[in-house]
């Protein structure tokens, strides 16, 4: 006989404690990652996973000396090597936390908690180690570290979806969500569509930092004094067939290149801003009683403050507060996107008892 429904909400309860809890982590660590970016710490440690052949960064004279011996073109810079170390340290635990929320829904797999979710994400923690290893060994190569960006927020976007799902398992009895009105059901593509930008735009910013492009124009609202800058080498700027070998740091590309790649991520913005201006006008004006006033709300405010911070990044010249700022708003708009699309989608399913629940109350009454 299966576990009973009160057993099964436990499970869940306690997984999506812990699930919550990575996600937090999760934001940290990209956090920590951008911060790492900025104060040009990407090769802190020309090693992994240690520092110098070391467990933290090497501080003592000896200590010191036995590393710059092991690693003559690249001495000890422990101003740089502590954010690196501290970026790996979180995202170790990250690890440990996410392989111990995969271990016990394999262990609880009995009581209808999720199993091939955190597996999935379990799997996919190990390809982001393997990135954040390549990062460093490929010398901060473009592609690898905009993927490890990107990889970075596709665990976090898994990790909350996670969380989602558990938190509403763990309920015992399901509230009825209020029924969804025929104007909102027409929704769903477009907000899937909005998902994509938001994605796309993520990627350009990725792209932008991994090539140092962040500071290619520094005026507003025009570029260099331009609105369309004379000489942008977009074929450049975004070559993905870059060489590996170099040392990446600070970036390899032309001026033009770059420019290039930073007219685009504004573009991006402004795409992305007017598209939700119209989607959220729209679904504001036609919710009814369906509940989404908040999750829409939050979209709207987290979406503004992104804007603001990206402006405020180019008039005071990418402060390190700022900078750090902006990219843990674009983790929380993802999020703020995800979780708009999950209350939707829960107002497409039917809202009796779970089905889980209603199996095993059956199950017991037939018994």
């Amino acid at each position: 006989m299966n576990q009973s429904s009160p057993s099964s909400s436990l499970a869940s309860q306690k997984m999506a404690k812990w699930a919550t809890f990575a996600v937090l982590l999760a934001v940290v660590v990209i956090m920590l990652g951008a911060w790492t970016r900025l104060v040009h710490a990407g090769l802190g440690c020309p090693d992994w996973p240690g520092c110098y052949g070391f467990l933290t960064v090497p501080q003592s004279e000896s200590s010191i000396a036995i590393a710059n011996a092991r690693f003559p073109d690249t001495p000890v810079d422990v101003h740089k090597g502590w954010p690196e170390m501290i970026h790996r340290y979180a995202a170790g635990i990250l690890g440990l936390v996410v392989f111990g929320l995969a271990a016990y829904a394999v262990r609880h797999r009995r009581e209808n908690v999720p199993v091939k979710l955190p597996l999935f994400v379990a799997g996919f923690i190990i390809l982001q180690g393997a990135f954040g290893m390549w990062t460093v060994t490929l010398k901060l190569w473009p592609q690898v570290v905009a993927l490890h960006l990107l990889g970075g927020f596709t665990t976090l976007s898994l990790l909350a979806l996670l969380a989602f799902r558990l938190r509403r398992q763990a309920r015992q009895t399901q509230d009825r969500e209020p029924p969804l009105s025929t104007a909102l059901s027409g929704f769903r593509p477009w907000l899937y569509g909005g998902l994509l930008l938001v994605v796309m735009q993520i990627a350009l910013g990725a792209w932008t930092a991994a090539n140092y492009a962040a500071v290619a124009c520094t005026d507003l609202p025009t570029c260099q004094g331009q609105w369309w800058p004379e000489g942008m080498d977009f074929r450049h700027g975004f070559d993905v067939t870059q060489h590996v070998g170099p040392n990446y740091l600070g970036g390899q590309l032309t001026a033009d290149g770059r420019v290039a790649i930073h007219v685009t991520h504004r573009l991006g913005a402004v795409v992305v801003l007017f598209y939700f201006t119209a989607l959220l006008a729209l679904m504001w004006r036609r919710r009814g009683e369906s509940g989404l006033d908040n999750p829409v709300k939050l979209v709207a405010v987290l979406l503004g403050v992104q804007i603001l911070l990206g402006l405020a990044n180019v008039i005071f010249h990418i402060p390190l507060s700022i900078a750090v700022a902006h990219n843990a708003m674009g983790a929380g708009l993802l999020l703020s996107v995800i979780h708009l699309i999950w209350r939707h989608q829960l107002l497409l399913e039917p809202h009796s008892v779970p089905a889980t629940h209603t199996t095993t109350m059956n199950q017991e009454v037939t018994a």
